[in-house]
C-alpha cells in the first residue's frame, strides 16, 4: 500500500528520487528522526523512560509574557529542535528539489496569496515586542517544493511530539483571536500552499491524523 507520504510526490520528483533509493526512504528516515528526538529529550530529564501525565502538565516555568510553560510545551520545543536538525540532514540526502525550514509566511486568504517573511523581519518583530504583525502568520515545520516555487508546496510537514506519548497527534486547532478560527493547521497549510499536509510523529510515523 503507497503512504500519504509518497502519494503526494509529484511524479516527477519522485521518479528522481527513485534513482538512487526506494521510494519509502524519506518517509523512514523522517519518521525516525522523530523517533530520535523523542528518545534524547526525554532522556535529558526521565532518563529510558516518557513523562507521565502528570509530569507533561507540570509547569517548569513562565515565558517572558508571564504565560506558564509546562513540561510538555517544553519538551515539544526541544524535541522540534532535535527532529528539525535530523531532518534537514534527511532532506539534503533524500529530497531533489528545494525545501524550507521553519519559514514563516503570510497568508491573505481572500486574495489568495501567500509571501515569505524573512528571518530577519521575524526576529526583528519578535525582538520589538510587534508580535501583533505576525497574527495569522503561518510557519510550518517542513515545506517541500516540487520546483522553484518557494510559494508553492508539493508537501508539507510538521512534527508532533504528543504528551504523554499515549496521545494522538493532531494538527493544533486555531482558537477566537485567530484569523482561522474553525480551522486546523493542516487545512490552513493546504489552502495557503497547496500540496498535501501530513504529520509526523514518534509512535505513528508519517500519517493524516
Amino acid at each position: 500500500m503507497v503512504s500519504p507520504l509518497v502519494r503526494a510526490i509529484p511524479p516527477a520528483v519522485l521518479a528522481l528520487m527513485q534513482q538512487d533509493h526506494s521510494e519509502d526512504e524519506l518517509e523512514k528516515q523522517l519518521a525516525a528522526c522523530a523517533v530520535q528526538a523523542e528518545q534524547v529529550a526525554n532522556a535529558r530529564y526521565f532518563q529510558d523512560r516518557p513523562p507521565t501525565r502528570q509530569e507533561c502538565a507540570e509547569v517548569v516555568e513562565t515565558d517572558r509574557c508571564g504565560k506558564p510553560v509546562t513540561r510538555a510545551m517544553q519538551l515539544g520545543k526541544q524535541k522540534h529542535v532535535l527532529a528539525l536538525q535530523c531532518a534537514e540532514q534527511v532532506l539534503k540526502k533524500l529530497w531533489p528539489a528545494p525545501f524550507s525550514i521553519e519559514q514563516r509566511y503570510r497568508y491573505y486568504p481572500n486574495a489568495r496569496m501567500v509571501e515569505t517573511v524573512s528571518k530577519k523581519e521575524e526576529a526583528r518583530l519578535i525582538a520589538e515586542g510587534c508580535t501583533e504583525e505576525l497574527r495569522g502568520t503561518l510557519k510550518p515545520d517542513i515545506v517541500l517544493h516540487g520546483d522553484r516555487n518557494l510559494l508553492k508546496a508539493a508537501l508539507t510537514l510538521d512534527f508532533k511530539f504528543p504528551c504523554p506519548d499515549t496521545n494522538q497527534p493532531q494538527w493544533t486547532q486555531y482558537g477566537p483571536s485567530s484569523p482561522y478560527f474553525g480551522l486546523d493547521q493542516g487545512k490552513v497549510y493546504k489552502a495557503a500552499l497547496g500540496g498535501q499536509a501530513l504529520l509526523i510523529s514518534p509512535r505513528f510515523g508519517v500519517r493524516t491524523p
